[in-house]
């Protein structure tokens, strides 16, 4: 194994951990809010450097160029179509949470509906992040990893084996940053290794298009836009796995819940200073997301040419990474994407012990206990409940290597049981003023039934984002009929709770038109009136 590789990973690795330590040494953490939001004290530096790096997990690096080796461009229309979602967010859903001072983002469901509908739906992210989110980020980065160093390879051991001891690793590793630092020392983290990310992306993909260049970077940038043109169209086909269709139907959906309601994503923005900050501070993630496929797609057009006919696709990324690159900054990258999958494991467990605390703890214990150390105890309790979830994520991630079918559409479609179903709960929840607490519950239960239904029993024929979004708008016909049958007694009021400052940033809408319209370049590069012509 290289020794420079080794010294350049962790060497990284421990600046980023520095500085978190360096940063967050006198920040208390002796309440819920202390621990879990940072205390209210985000910046957009950190809100829109968190938010990216929460993103992009290995499960992207290794999942998102796999596609795009097999298959064509079209898996970046989740990262692009993302920005119009964040967009969205950012100017409707953020003045909401943070105007009723949110701690979780189901703190609205329970103002607008019951404490029954934040539990029940509290559930759901918990089981999300049980069985989908951790055991996959943890997976994700055990793949990367060994595809740069080898670690099968020069220990002799199975490459089962190798992912189960990388697991490990990442599970330890981040377990420590969760179980210490809190939220504030994930931010801080995410800023260095977002700038880490930028300058990788770019060295990666210089040294690879020269490595196809025969040493002439731009011969290897013209070799890749001029060959294989089937697999640099983003404008998916009806056949293709992610159809274009489906943008503005599923997908659209998908993303406004991922980074609207999605507990792990959306914290770091509840943790902010100011609306202002939170707005500025996904604008400034939306411009990491329009950069993104420097990491996540392009890597996968290079490596179509340099090694055709790879047996395990899911090695394309690290394989290209340990290839091209000096050992050195191979071995930044490999920080890069460890850094990567530690942000969004160590925001899915802080979510995971914010909900649990926040939605099931704190109140037993105020019903339960008559204590003055209730906050302390219920850090402690929250701990607990993280470490026992580490342990058990460890445990099962290896055994994904076994799923049939392509890593990333796994992803997808296990998400997809959790997420519209509870985004077409807030979104009547939101537009509506007199639908009652009885149709969010009929609406979740009918949802997901249909869904599962649609997806293990009957044939519809039509793709699976095209039926979420079909029963997007039939779950919310019931629900508004059920309020028109048994509305509420009074209209619903947003509540205030003066947690922070909500004026909004005064300049968004030139900046969001900016970003709306970079999107939309972008997706012109990439299709037949672009590179695919």
């Amino acid at each position: 194994m290289n020794t420079g590789v080794i010294i350049s990973f962790f060497l990284f690795t421990l600046l980023s951990a520095g500085i978190a330590v360096y940063k967050t040494r006198k920040q208390k953490k002796n309440t819920s809010v202390d621990f879990f939001l940072g205390s209210r004290s985000l910046g957009f530096w950190m809100i829109g450097s968190s938010l990216l790096l929460t993103n992009l997990s290995a499960n992207q690096f290794i999942g998102e160029n796999e596609f795009v080796y097999t298959t064509n461009m079209s898996v970046m229309a989740w990262g692009m179509s993302s920005v119009l979602a964040m967009l969205l967010v950012a100017e409707f859903l953020m003045p909401v949470y943070l105007k009723i001072g949110a701690i979780t983002t189901v703190d609205f469901l329970e103002k607008r509906f019951d404490s029954q509908t934040k539990k029940m739906v509290s559930v759901v992210f918990l089981l999300s992040y049980l069985v989908n989110l951790v055991p996959a980020v943890l997976y994700g980065s055990a793949v990367a990893i060994n595809g740069i160093f080898h670690i099968d390879v020069h220990f002799g051991l199975s490459y089962f084996s190798a992912i189960r001891l990388l697991v490990l690793l990442v599970g330890t590793v981040g377990g420590m940053y969760v179980l210490l630092g809190g939220l504030k020392a994930i931010t801080v983290s995410d800023v260095v290794q977002g700038a880490g990310m930028l300058a990788g992306g770019l060295l990666l993909c210089w040294f690879a298009f020269s490595k196809l260049g025969d040493g002439d970077v731009w011969a290897g940038v013209y070799k890749t836009a001029t060959e294989n043109k089937s697999h640099l169209n983003a404008i998916g086909g009806p056949h293709d796995p992610l159809p274009f269709s489906t943008l503005f139907t599923g997908m659209l959906l998908i993303n406004i819940y991922y980074w609207g309601m999605e507990q792990y994503i959306v914290q770091q923005a509840l943790a902010s200073k100011s609306l202002a900050d939170s707005q500025k501070g996904i604008s400034l993630a939306c411009v990491g997301k329009l950069i993104s496929p420097l990491l996540l797609n392009i890597p996968g057009l290079i490596a179509l040419q340099l090694y055709p006919g790879i047996k395990n696709t899911a090695t394309v990324f690290p394989a290209l990474v340990g290839d091209v690159l000096p050992p050195l900054l191979a071995g930044f990258i490999a920080a890069v994407i460890f850094g990567a999958a530690l942000s969004t494991f160590n925001a899915g467990m802080n979510s995971l012990g914010t909900l649990f605390v926040m939605n099931f703890y704190m109140p037993w214990s105020k019903r339960n206990i008559v204590s003055d150390d209730i906050e302390r105890r219920a850090l402690r309790t929250g701990k607990k409940f993280q470490f026992l979830v580490i342990v058990l994520a460890i445990c099962c991630s290896p055994y994904i290597m076994f799923f049939k079918g392509g890593f990333y559409d796994f992803l997808q479609r296990a998400t997809s049981f959790f997420s519209v179903p509870v985004f077409t709960v807030m979104a009547v929840g939101l537009i509506t003023k007199r639908v009652p607490a009885i149709a969010a519950k009929i609406g979740l239960f009918f949802f997901t039934g249909v869904y599962f239904l649609t997806q293990f029993v009957f044939d519809t024929g039509m793709h699976y984002l095209h039926v979420l979004a079909v029963l997007f708008v039939i779950t919310m016909v019931l629900m508004m009929a059920i309020g028109k049958l048994k509305p509420l007694a009074a209209p619903f009021v947003l509540p205030s709770a003066g947690a922070v400052d909500i004026q909004p940033w005064k300049q968004r809408h030139w900046y969001f038109g900016i970003l709306i319209i970079l999107m939309i370049l972008v997706f012109v590069l990439f299709s037949p009136l672009g590179l695919a012509s």
